[in-house]
């Protein structure tokens, strides 16, 4: 049997083959809405087949890449050659006991902030209209509005080195400024719970309708984007420095420096990753000459371009 062959039976063996697909269009899978197919896209049912799939990724030395809702990442246009694992059904599970909540990496986090207000439980207001999931916002610290996830994260399930389920309690994630331990390490995320707090339901749901109007008059929502494209810059605002490059509304291709907020780059449309790709580069590349500041992409970068 060719490798490939082999590699595929063994993919369809743990996970059963209608949860294995090939050649699927990442832009189906992406808040970008851009990006080529991946080898092989892998669904696992439940729990215990996503562990088992990351424990042969692993074994295996096969390229692979823990897909949440795809909101902070960019695809080569020329496909991911490996192998993309959801969490989107083994890991989507919410659960509510008291003032905490236990929630899989897959589960969306508008869904777990939206299931907290009819709990009457607050903190988790700012992640509202983050459009991630769970284990990406704790892989890298999301935050929006004053709030990020180190603020409610009381322990973390990951997959460790060997393969073990490890817990690791909030105040060991090293949270920083997107990013934490799960990160730097290359942990990924099963589940993590959350500690809130007792609150007044119609105050919570208030608070989190003020934020959704906030962020439809500020931000480009009416168009496909990875939310804020680069890196706070220690002592700047990312928007900001655009700004006053005067780079606002710049345009390549289909990818556009968003008029209404200079720290996001929106696909028009029509856009390719390598559209959105150069578009990165001629900011950076501005910014850096007139400021001399190294901007960061926030945004992951993976696959061919």
């Amino acid at each position: 049997m060719q490798a490939s062959a082999y590699y595929e039976s063994r993919l369809n063996d743990i996970c059963g083959s209608e949860h294995v697909r090939k050649g699927v269009p990442m832009s189906e899978y992406t808040t970008f809405r851009t990006g080529g197919p991946a080898d092989y896209f892998v669904t696992p049912g439940d729990r215990e087949s996503f562990l088992k799939l990351v424990w042969y990724m692993r074994q295996s030395e096969r390229e692979y890449l823990i897909l949440g809702k795809g909101s902070n990442i960019l695809v080569g246009d020329r496909g991911y050659h490996g192998t993309v694992v959801s969490t989107a059904e083994a890991l989507k599970d919410i659960e509510i006991e008291g003032d905490m909540i236990t929630a899989g990496a897959g589960a969306k986090l508008a869904d777990v902030a939206n299931m907290a207000a009819e709990a009457s439980l607050a903190g988790m207001e700012f992640a509202s209209g983050i459009p991630g999931s769970v284990g990406g916002a704790v892989f890298m610290n999301a935050g929006a509005y004053g709030g990020e996830m180190s603020q409610i994260v009381s322990s973390v399930e990951v997959i460790g080195p060997a393969g073990e389920v490890i817990n690791i309690l909030g105040s060991d994630m090293d949270f920083g400024y997107r990013t934490s331990v799960a990160q730097k390490a290359n942990f990924p995320v099963i589940s993590a719970k959350l500690k809130l707090e007792q609150g007044d339901k119609e105050e919570i749901k208030a608070r989190i309708r003020e934020l959704g109007i906030e962020r439809a008059k500020k931000q480009p929502l009416e168009f496909p984007s990875a939310g804020s494209t680069f890196k706070r810059p220690e002592g700047y605002y990312a928007a900001k420095l655009i700004t006053d490059t005067g780079l606002s509304g710049l345009t390549i291709g289909g990818a556009r420096v968003s008029p209404k907020h200079n720290g996001f780059i929106i696909n028009l449309g029509n856009a390719t990753s390598a559209d959105i790709l150069d578009l990165i580069e001629e900011v950076k590349e501005h910014v850096k000459a007139k400021f001399g500041v190294e901007l960061e992409p926030e945004v992951r970068i993976v696959g061919e371009f």
